[in-house]
């Protein structure tokens, strides 16, 4: 556990003591050293720690000492963390965790569930960038570092911090595990700062009502997930202050809090959470960067400021010249990292699947789609799915037929839109099946998908 560091006690360190298990079998860590570097701009203070990775564990207004970062465990903090296969995720012959056997590969910036911190490569602070190298550890098992680095970039603007991450990869297994949601950030804040407030309405940058996310019936689990159609979420205390976080073009988010709400400090097990979570592929040798800023104060003021940053809502264009765009496979692969100017699918299985990332446009701004590819194949009885915002899933009923030119030459399809009576309102995302079944030997290469009005 994180040890909190406030006000004049900042510069003490503490002692390393062992860890132990809560009730619900997290690894507390009872006491480290800390060693803090600092960013101050006169508004907010940023801490993060060289002994935990480089991670965040301090954030508050400049001359108070109420840190809104939890730091109950190593898990915890405001930190990177990635996951991919295989899952269980075994090195060595090391088991892990019983209670985190279903994780898989998930190597996290402060240190694992054992007690064992990350292992910090580099560290600059000019007093207005800083910036951190680490080597992150595997959650789930005892000092197993992972097979990659961390790089963070942070500088303050007012309340906000701007934050710029990467990973770099160089896994030894090479199979092409399929995507899973990551944590772009992982957010934890203590127990004050306990109602969860975005906007998941169908009219985003509008000053429409904001609502308050809170446990559904029936909801495994502590987090809930949702559709920020602004790209934002906070936890707030009954002041309306707290700390929001806006991922820029992300809509997919989950969080939540676990404890008693309303107390309890950095050392506290009641905490918030809250974790932008895109699907990405984590491919054993690729270079993936994200940003996200954390804004400091009242409700208002936090989506103020993400009003005056953010691109407003528009229909997509997706250009695969240097990564994936955030799109995804089911029942197929791509040739892996890096990208080159196009998507290299093999559609070698039945009902191969092209899974664009959640966002949020309307159908009346996008009457055709555009697709720039090449295709080769038997079959071309391809299919385009939309799913609008609060569908749960894909369904036939809301696709169109897609059919492609399969001669392998690039070509430029057209799908229109605007005729098909449910493609209406708010769209939130694409599904894009080339063929019903695929075989051996058959590929689809795509340079883009975009829109037309």
């Amino acid at each position: 556990m994180t040890k909190p560091i406030q006000g004049v006690l900042l510069t003490l360190l503490f002692a390393v003591a062992a860890f132990a298990e809560d009730g619900n079998g997290l690894a507390r860590v009872a006491r480290h050293e800390p060693k803090m570097s600092y960013l101050d701009n006169g508004v907010i203070r940023l801490g993060v720690d060289l002994n935990l990775g480089g991670s965040i564990t301090y954030l508050s207004k400049s001359g108070s000492q109420d840190n809104l970062v939890n730091s109950w465990d190593f898990g915890r903090q405001i930190q990177m963390s990635y996951y991919s296969g295989p899952v269980p995720f075994r090195v060595e012959g090391k088991e892990p965790k019983a209670n985190w056997n279903f994780i898989g590969w998930n190597p996290i910036q402060v240190g694992d569930a054992f007690g064992n911190g990350s292992k910090l490569l580099e560290h600059q602070n000019d007093g207005r960038k800083l910036y951190i190298k680490c080597i992150p550890m595997h959650w789930p098992l005892d000092n197993v570092p992972g097979e990659c680095t961390f790089e963070c970039w942070f500088e303050l603007e007012q309340s906000a911090v701007h934050a710029r991450c990467r990973l770099v990869n160089n896994r030894p297994d090479h199979t092409p595990y399929p995507a899973r949601h990551q944590e772009l950030p992982a957010l934890y804040t203590n127990g004050p700062f306990y109602r969860l407030m975005t906007y998941t309405g169908d009219k985003p940058f509008t000053g429409d009502a904001v609502s308050r996310i809170e446990k559904r019936k029936g909801e495994a689990g502590p987090w809930s997930s949702w559709t920020a159609t602004e790209s934002w979420t906070a936890l707030l205390n009954d002041d309306d202050f707290g700390l929001g976080i806006w991922a820029p073009g992300v809509c997919d988010y989950k969080g939540g809090f676990a404890g008693k709400p309303g107390k309890g400090g950095a050392h506290d097990n009641p905490t918030g959470y809250i974790a932008p979570q895109p699907r990405e592929i984590i491919d054993s040798n690729i270079a993936h960067e994200y940003r996200y800023d954390l804004v400091l104060g009242k409700l208002d003021e936090i989506r103020r400021y993400v009003y005056t940053h953010a691109d407003k809502p528009a229909p997509p264009h997706y250009r695969f010249e240097k990564d994936r765009q955030g799109w995804t496979y089911a029942h197929a692969i791509d040739t892996g990292w890096p990208i080159r100017g196009e998507l290299n699918v093999l559609m070698e299985a039945d009902d191969p699947q092209l899974i664009g990332p959640v966002g949020f446009w309307r159908a009346e701004d996008a009457g055709t789609l555009v697709i720039e590819a090449a295709c080769h194949s038997a079959r071309n009885d391809g299919r385009l799915y939309w799913r609008r915002l609060n569908d749960a899933e894909f369904s036939d009923a809301r696709s169109i037929a897609c059919p492609l030119n399969s001669d392998g030459d690039d070509h430029r399809i057209r799908v229109p839109l605007s005729d098909h009576p449910l493609w209406r309102g708010p769209i939130t995302q694409l599904r894009f099946d080339p063929v019903g079944s695929g075989a051996k030997g058959e590929w689809i290469r795509i340079k883009s998908i975009g829109f037309e009005k």
